[in-house]
């Protein structure tokens, strides 16, 4: 299999696929519009899941499982969110040879069944707040779609909570967001613009959804976590009272939250170049490759056991690292390979290397060839990890703001968006007028961000505002 793919210059969509593919991440699974997730690209979203994990676990959410399997009674009871997801579910009508008394939905998301059992669980004050995470797959019949951005089934975690107060709900679907901003910036290095979704782009059921949005290399957004207040709209659908400090009976609060697998097609797309993927150090499966170039079988001996001395100061959390001996392949293909898979950092050592008690260190991201003494290595290779990091997330930032524009009348914002970016711009207009903007540019509002102090004029209405709006086409 040749190891090169499409230029990202000559067609964008065949270099990310290629990516997917060569980079072992993924491949098309039997049924249209599924895929298999490959172990390396399992092993990145498992870092992500892992550090996600960890943050939500941090503060004071848990985890649990629910049914895959939704009576359609449910999915009804909330006539805005069923209304939302009616074209995108798939339905089971039979049943152990049968047709079902009740079609079962395979949950596109899991509000419906989880407030169900919310109902049961909650009573009082007491019981809130109630802050639980599921992580599961969800299947949603998309039409079009693309490894890991847009997948029939795919995997996420949805946390879902119930609180006592709306304030409470709303600090809790702000926290999340928040969390969300950091994962992916601090760990993913992938810088994201936070913020609020206007009506017509908000989740079906939610008073507010809040979301972080991403630029890909294509200058395309990606919507890549969202956080909803759901207000009482699914307590009161499931009837989930509790009995106040006051004595009375209310209606509970909700929030909902998510980032799916799509997060690793965020990260090709953010980092990745011709070569393939160049992977953030904080989420690599590995952060080091080691490879041995040797001719003789005594020198492969002398070297593995260099490497073995090299390896024994590692400290595997520190440093994540394989070894490349294969037998099988040239150096130059292993170094195309290792590129391919975006790992961090590629440790090469030779006999002459072993004479000089040195090694050969090539960054992924800048392909700087460095060279290093043995006795170094440790504080080196961890130093250049977190440079590697920053200057990831200082790259894809300048790439970022480089593409994002201001506008003050339509007619540029059309040409911006024809041409690719970003427009930050005031926005005094409604939903009717979203909608026509979509239609005629293909670009939506991706966000209202939170930070609003200055004050101008619509560029679509002419009127004065003082709110201001990040437009894009995206994924």
């Amino acid at each position: 299999m040749s190891i090169k793919v499409t230029k990202r210059s000559k067609d964008y969509s065949r270099w990310y696929t290629d990516v997917v593919q060569k980079a072992e991440l993924a491949d098309y699974g039997p049924v249209k519009g599924t895929m298999v997730i490959r172990p390396y690209g399992y092993a990145i979203w498992e870092n992500i899941r892992n550090i996600a994990d960890r943050m939500f676990k941090e503060t004071g959410h848990v985890n649990a499982y629910f049914p895959l399997l939704i009576p359609e009674s449910f999915m009804k009871k909330e006539a805005e969110h069923v209304e939302g997801f009616a074209p995108e579910c798939a339905v089971v009508t039979h049943g152990g040879g049968k047709k079902l008394d009740e079609p079962l939905y395979i949950r596109p998301t899991s509000e419906t069944i989880i407030w169900s059992m919310y109902k049961k669980w909650i009573n009082s004050y007491r019981d809130l707040p109630l802050l639980i995470n599921q992580w599961a797959n969800v299947v949603r019949w998309e039409m079009r779609t693309r490894l890991f951005l847009r997948t029939t089934e795919f995997l996420w975690q949805e946390g879902h909570t119930a609180h006592s107060s709306y304030e409470e709900a709303e600090a809790e679907a702000r926290k999340m967001i928040e969390i969300y901003r950091q994962i992916a910036e601090d760990y993913m290095a992938m810088p994201v613009y936070v913020g609020k979704k206007t009506d017509a782009e908000k989740f079906a059921g939610a008073v507010y959804t809040y979301t972080i949005e991403a630029m890909m290399g294509d200058k395309k957004a990606l919507q890549s976590g969202t956080s909803h207040n759901l207000g009482q709209n699914f307590a009161k659908a499931f009837d989930v009272t509790f009995l106040s400090r006051e004595n009375k009976q209310e209606y509970v609060y909700a929030t909902s939250w998510g980032i799916s697998t799509r997060l690793v097609g965020g990260v090709i797309m953010t980092h990745g170049d011709d070569k393939g993927l160049i992977l953030p150090p904080q989420i690599a499966p590995y952060h080091l490759v080691i490879v041995p170039i040797w001719r003789t079988a005594e020198q492969k001996k002398q070297l593995m056991e260099e490497v073995a001395k090299i390896t024994h100061q590692f400290n595997k959390e520190d440093v994540r690292y394989i070894i490349d001996d294969n037998e099988q392949t040239s150096p130059g293909w292993k170094f195309n390979q290792w590129e391919m898979k975006g790992v961090p950092l590629r440790m090469e050592i030779g006999p002459k290397d072993l004479e000089n008690n040195q090694v050969v260190l090539v960054r992924r991201d800048t392909g700087e060839k460095q060279f290093i003494p043995t006795e170094n290595l440790f504080s080196v290779i961890t130093g250049l990890l977190e440079e590697i990091q920053n200057s990831l997330f200082q790259r894809a930032l300048e790439f970022r703001d480089r593409n994002t524009h201001e506008v003050d009348n339509y007619a540029d914002f059309k040409k911006i968006i024809e041409s690719g970016g970003f427009v930050k711009a005031f926005w005094a207009g409604d939903g009717q007028m979203e909608a026509m903007i979509q239609e005629q540019t293909g670009a939506t509002i991706r966000c209202i961000p939170f930070k609003q102090d200055q004050q101008g004029t619509c560029f679509y209405t002419g009127k004065p505002s003082g709110t201001i709006a990040i437009f894009a086409k995206s994924y």
